[in-house]
């Protein structure tokens, strides 16, 4: 716990400083702390010392733990991996926050239906894909505004913005340039959805520089991942 109460301390001055010198506001940014392959104890860690916000990639992992750590207040679940359609709905049921919508069957997937008992709103990200690689999660550039108006148009979302992760072997500011290109983009069809998740561990100066608004931040904050199991 002391460890841990440390490095939290430390990532948030540096986000703090990292906001601070893009002229903005820290409390203006939201720090999703990804506790990917740690045990639930870990998170319930986390709250303790005050972390509220708290990301997960795997579905099942994300529903144990949800399910161990139902007692703590105002802890809130983002799902932030990729997304089978038809897990959808039971992810809904423990996470009101999905930052990898990057086709339109995940959009109908995840929007709600007459009589879904289901009845809260959903928020996403629409995520991009930085690459040349089609393999990897994200919607080519081109193809982000027809899925924007997919999903604007379904019941029971919310874009809250755009999503990314920046490529290997790229300047991760330039990459993030990007993003906020196609934030600016989005925001003529939703103006509302302001938001930008980017940034982790390693590039998230780099992401604060470009306007992101949700920080993905695991080992720098959780230490070094367990090994899968």
């Amino acid at each position: 716990m002391p460890e841990l109460a440390e490095r939290l301390a430390a990532v948030r001055a540096e986000i703090a400083d990292a906001a601070r010198a893009a002229s903005r506001d820290p409390d203006e940014l939201t720090t999703i702390v990804v506790t990917k392959f740690h045990p639930a104890e870990l998170v319930r860690e986390l709250h303790a010392l005050g972390v509220r916000d708290v990301g997960e990639n795997r579905h099942q992992e994300a529903l144990a733990k949800a399910s161990a750590l139902a007692d703590l207040d105002g802890l809130t679940w983002h799902f932030i991996g990729q997304l089978q359609s038809n897990k959808a709905r039971q992810v809904r049921r423990y996470s009101h926050i999905v930052h990898s919508v990057d086709r339109p069957a995940l959009v109908d997937a995840l929007a709600r239906r007459d009589g879904d008992p289901l009845d809260e709103t959903t928020e996403i990200f629409l995520q991009l894909n930085l690459t040349d690689d089609v393999g990897r999660g994200g919607v080519t550039p081109d193809a982000l505004e027809p899925l924007a108006e997919r999903a604007l148009a379904a019941p029971g979302l919310r874009v809250r913005g755009v999503m990314a992760v920046a490529p290997l072997g790229e300047e991760p500011r330039a990459a993030f340039a990007r993003v906020r290109a196609a934030s600016d983009r989005l925001r003529l069809l939703a103006p509302d959805a302001r938001a930008i998740s980017a940034g982790m561990s390693g590039d998230f100066r780099a992401a604060i520089l470009e306007g992101a608004t949700h920080l993905r931040i695991g080992t720098a904050i959780t230490g070094s991942r367990p090994t899968a199991r």
